[in-house]
């Protein structure tokens, strides 16, 4: 059977060193370039003829920044609105990202945490930007509410702290570990069913199954990873 985790591998396509440096072009470089004009044709294409009574493609465009709209609206308010070509653009690459990596003999960017915890970071740095350019240095009294009792300060800050700084660890353990278990979950019962022969049919069915739950798995990820980085920028904005 072969290794299930080898579809994880970085390999190199273009072999480029700039002063010493390896800035060689990987196939996770080249799908996540591919990704972002994947995304790009898509919407430009779909909303070219912006068609009264809308068809199949623009209908999709449409309904993608009518989720995220309301995704902000919902959970940052009005003044959230502003961001919203970040948390699109956050939301659409990660859930291309995650159903290009369904495709066969395709690589799953997000199955490195590396590109997960690069989002994460960019997310968390500019939450925390955004907490200190609105409040100043009251953004400091996000880790201790007010009408906090005094006596309870010296337990709630650090524990406060911790959970703040913890924010992008957590998100980006949480999609890299579902895209990569899922994933060599398909690898190892497809496996089987080639090993298997005839009684392969019973792990085939598994993998149907679980490529069905991929899929929904590939846009749970991209959703919770975008509605939790609207509740870190409402915490920016409102605080508690």
């Amino acid at each position: 059977m072969a290794n299930p985790l080898k579809q994880f591998e970085i390999k190199t396509i273009v072999p480029i060193e700039i002063g010493g440096v390896d800035a060689s072009l990987t196939n996770s470089g080249a799908f996540m370039v591919g990704i972002v004009i994947a995304v790009t044709l898509f919407l430009t294409l779909s909303m070219r003829g912006r068609a009264l009574v809308p068809g199949r493609w623009q209908s999709m465009a449409e309904l993608c920044y009518e989720f995220i709209a309301g995704m902000i609206r919902d959970n940052v308010g009005t003044e959230g609105r502003r961001y919203f070509p970040f948390i699109f653009t956050l939301f659409m690459f990660i859930l291309f990202a995650n159903l290009a990596g369904m495709l066969p003999y395709s690589f799953t960017v997000t199955s490195h945490l590396a590109v997960t915890f690069g989002i994460a970071i960019v997310v968390f740095i500019g939450a925390t930007i955004i907490g200190f350019a609105r409040h100043g240095m009251h953004f400091f009294g996000f880790f201790l509410p007010e009408g906090t009792p005094w006596y309870v300060a010296p337990l709630l800050i650090p524990i406060e702290i911790l959970s703040y700084f913890t924010r992008p660890i957590s998100l980006a353990l949480r999609l890299f570990a579902n895209m990569t278990a899922g994933h060599t979950m398909l690898k190892v019962f497809a496996g089987f069913v080639v090993s298997l022969g005839l009684a392969g049919v019973v792990p085939l069915v598994f993998v149907s199954a679980l490529t069905g739950l991929e899929f929904i798995i590939a846009f749970l990820q991209a959703y919770v990873f975008t509605i939790l980085t609207c509740i870190y920028l409402n915490d920016a904005i409102h605080l508690h």
